[in-house]
């Protein structure tokens, strides 16, 4: 009785064996690729012929208010690495900016989070607009984290 059951059993699974396992989609092929990937580096660069974006215009934005937003905007960019480091480096340098440190901060925090992460990490050179950004360098030596700094999200405040 054993040996029918189990002749059934592999005609069965012959017969069935292709709808059983589906092999699965190659890496080039992956929707999400994992950062710092080639995959995901060229899927994200923005193209050379895109010009800056325009910031709004805020007359008026108190100094503190305007403190507010860009930690606002520096916790909740979309994207875990950004909001990661974009959140811990308000944290630590908000504070001390000046006005104009905070305004080139505030257009930077306008540029594509992933253009933002690599231009930080060095994976990406910036465009011409930020070679010269004390700001974006500043944000370089944070995202190196010389002094082996675990870093989670601050607390909202």
């Amino acid at each position: 009785m054993v040996v029918p059951i189990v002749r059934i059993a592999a005609r069965h699974f012959r017969r069935h064996s292709r709808t059983l396992f589906v092999s699965a989609p190659s890496a080039s092929s992956d929707p999400w690729p994992l950062p710092h990937t080639p995959q995901h580096l060229s899927s994200t660069a923005t193209p050379v012929d895109v010009p800056a974006p325009k910031p709004l215009p805020r007359p008026n934005e108190l100094l503190e208010t305007m403190r507010a937003r860009l930690l606002y905007q520096s916790r909740k960019r979309g994207t875990l690495e950004s909001d990661l480091l974009l959140s811990t480096f308000a944290r630590d340098h908000l504070p001390a900016m000046t006005h104009a440190e905070l305004s080139e901060y505030d257009k930077l925090l306008d540029e594509p989070d992933w253009d933002i992460y690599y231009w930080s990490t060095g994976n990406r050179t910036p465009p011409e607009r930020w070679s010269n950004s004390s700001i974006l360098e500043k944000l370089k030596v944070h995202a190196r984290n010389e002094g082996k700094v675990v870093r989670k999200m601050p607390p909202l405040e």
